[in-house]
């Protein structure tokens, strides 16, 4: 059953696979890596729309291109990332855990102490892909809070499934959950 879902984001289109999650769920994978036209454009659109801020942070690794893209286009020369595990060069870690859709097992987050720093008492921009259950970026939102930083907002190119209720968050595109015959799941408000 090779599937797709075609969407349009940031002026572009798109042919989205569709991969089982479980016999009745299915999800469009939206993947930027490699795709810098959408990761550019992306990028661009989310800027339009961003809250001010002093620096961007991400979580390992899907949002790493576009965290990248958007502190280019800005002029900012820092951005952040929350790890998936400690590094060597990470003199003492703050760590949290993180739940997943697409992982399925816990996994960790840290960043390193001078990351706190540069985010202590600072406006920090959360950025991700795709937000759906938000379990990754309630990790790397407890990141900010730990480090002294003040969220200043949450981004992501697509809000998944329910994430599109959100009022906490901003983003360019819906992104439905499907069944397994590729039709768009009914809206479940609540």
């Amino acid at each position: 059953m090779n599937q797709s879902y075609e969407m349009k984001v940031a002026g572009l289109t798109r042919q989205l696979p569709l991969c089982k999650v479980s016999d009745d769920l299915y999800i469009g994978a939206f993947v930027i890596f490699g795709d810098v036209e959408l990761t550019s454009a992306s990028a661009r659109e989310l800027l339009k729309i961003a809250p001010e801020h002093d620096i961007m942070i991400t979580a390992e690794s899907k949002g790493i291109p576009l965290v990248f893209e958007m502190a280019r286009q800005s002029g900012e020369n820092q951005y952040l990332i929350a790890r998936k595990a400690p590094k060597l060069y990470m003199k003492n870690p703050i760590t949290t855990e993180v739940t997943s859709i697409t992982t399925a097992k816990k996994q960790m987050l840290y960043i390193d102490s001078e990351d706190v720093e540069k985010m202590r008492g600072k406006r920090v921009l959360i950025i991700d892909d795709v937000i759906s259950t938000g379990e990754s970026l309630r990790a790397v939102e407890k990141l900010v809070k730990q480090s002294g930083g003040i969220v200043c907002g949450k981004m992501a190119i697509l809000a998944e499934g329910d994430a599109k209720y959100r009022d906490d968050i901003q983003y360019l595109e819906y992104l439905p959950l499907f069944n397994p015959d590729g039709t768009p799941k009914e809206e479940h408000h609540g």
